[in-house]
């Protein structure tokens, strides 16, 4: 048996490399986990303008075998759709393959539940069309939360969405009695687009939930301590949770998560913890490790808002979540310079994962890299209604993945009129081959006239 202190003591002690690192995160918006960036696998061979952007007209959407009625929140497009369903984590000796594959035997070997079976059970085919309710309510996301607007998802309609994390699944596996699971699966959300960002990615998310005996059954005079407590919340635990529960906790996580990165990057890593906020747990931290001299943030994870735990039926249980991105571990550990090369079907890129060995070190071989070609694209915004994530949506539905870079280089309001105008860099690149600028031309042209029949500006062209 050991005592709290001890098992305490020994965190710091066992810790030794691990810096721990606090700052005030000021923003409160909801964080999602990974690289959030969008690329599509195919390049055509011929570019022509005749591919401009159009309104849909159909009155339902069809995604895997279902229809949902279209209505004002309805922004998800054709090619986005288009990549849904291609489940690149499942793709065997994919690079994501392979990141969900290390990461699920680590827990497989590492966690062993009470009749000699993995502890953890992983989910990684969850249909990614989910309720608004999952993604945001049952997550006790406020209403007005910014992360909710429509220019920053994919909406089905105002009911159903693509989801834009793996955490909208947490209710739905708890409420089916789940202690422990990982779930893995692609994300969506609109974004920026460079060289990091795509409008799909992929995550997992980790769930563990204790009871009071599983909690403290190891401990000295366990049996006197409790979970739960009516008290206030301070910056280190809940009102409901009592100190020695989330220290417990929230030891569990941290030693837990250590555990993995390790077993991904290897010994010797340093690694420091950041506070940061979520709206489903509290306290929460972001992972940060110091790789190759530069310090990186990995994962975000904390103790479960009680609230969200009673909610899926798990009322005598406390617990702890965290969230990752696979990208980010794979352009890391992989060295993969461009997030469009996940959805490359190129041989030269996928043969580099066919490894014997899932533990397997690899690093990637660049392909050659063709010569960029970079067009300018100007325009006077509309009174109202503009968002920048509509842009970005029209160039990759146009350019799709032959677009490496958009960037806003310029900002213009006009003395007199107050006119606002906005000059955007777009960057092509093919990544199997050299562009012409004939039909860099076709592509621009297609986006300028996109532009203005869709979006409503007014072209600088």
């Amino acid at each position: 048996m050991q005592s709290l202190r001890g098992i305490l003591m020994a965190a710091s002690w066992n810790f030794m490399r691990v810096v721990h690192y606090s700052k005030t995160v000021l923003s409160q918006g909801v964080q999602i986990r990974g690289i959030t960036s969008d690329f599509g696998p195919s390049w055509s061979r011929t570019i022509t303008s005749s591919f401009v952007a159009k309104t849909p007209t159909s009155n339902t959407v069809e995604l895997l075998g279902k229809a949902y009625p279209r209505d004002d929140y309805s922004n998800v497009t054709e090619k986005i759709l288009s990549k849904v369903g291609k489940n690149l984590h499942n793709q065997r000796y994919h690079p994501l393959w392979l990141i969900k594959e290390r990461i699920k035997d680590h827990f497989y070997k590492q966690y062993i539940g009470r009749f000699g079976t993995p502890l953890f059970s992983v989910y990684d085919d969850l249909s990614p069309v989910v309720t608004v309710e999952q993604n945001f309510d049952r997550l006790l996301i406020p209403k007005d939360h910014p992360s909710r607007r429509k220019g920053e998802n994919y909406y089905m309609n105002h009911t159903h969405m693509l989801r834009a994390h793996t955490s909208a699944h947490q209710w739905d596996l708890m409420h089916s009695g789940l202690d422990a699971f990982l779930v893995v699966g692609d994300v969506y959300r609109r974004d920026t687009i460079d060289s990091s960002h795509y409008p799909i990615f992929h995550q997992m998310e980790g769930v563990r939930l204790f009871s009071n005996h599983e909690l403290f059954s190891n401990i000295k005079d366990g049996e006197n301590l409790q979970l739960f407590e009516q008290g206030h919340r301070t910056a280190h635990k809940q009102e409901t949770h009592t100190m020695e529960a989330v220290q417990l906790v929230e030891f569990n996580l941290k030693q837990v998560l250590i555990k993995l990165v390790t077993h991904l990057f290897g010994d010797g890593l340093e690694i420091r913890w950041v506070d940061c906020y979520f709206p489903f747990t509290h306290p929460s931290f972001e992972m940060e490790i110091n790789f190759q001299g530069e310090w990186m943030e990995v994962l975000g994870c904390g103790v479960m808002e009680q609230q969200l735990v009673n909610s899926a039926g798990a009322e005598e249980k406390i617990g702890w979540a965290f969230g990752l991105g696979l990208e980010r571990l794979a352009m890391v550990l992989y060295d993969i310079p461009d997030i469009r090369l996940f959805w490359s079907e190129d041989e030269r890129f996928l043969k580099q994962f066919s490894v014997p060995h899932i533990d397997q070190k690899v690093h990637f071989q660049p392909l050659s890299k063709y010569p960029p070609l970079i067009n300018d694209i100007s325009f006077w915004l509309p009174s109202e209604k503009y968002s920048e994530n509509d842009f970005y949506d029209l160039v990759r539905t146009i350019g799709g993945d032959l677009v490496e870079k958009v960037a806003l280089i310029d900002e213009f309001t006009h003395p007199k009129t107050k006119k606002v105008s906005h000059c955007y860099r777009i960057t092509y690149r093919h990544l199997e081959r050299t562009l012409t600028q004939l039909e860099v031309h076709h592509l621009h042209r297609a986006i300028e006239e996109s532009a203005v029949q869709e979006l409503g500006v007014e072209g600088r062209f």
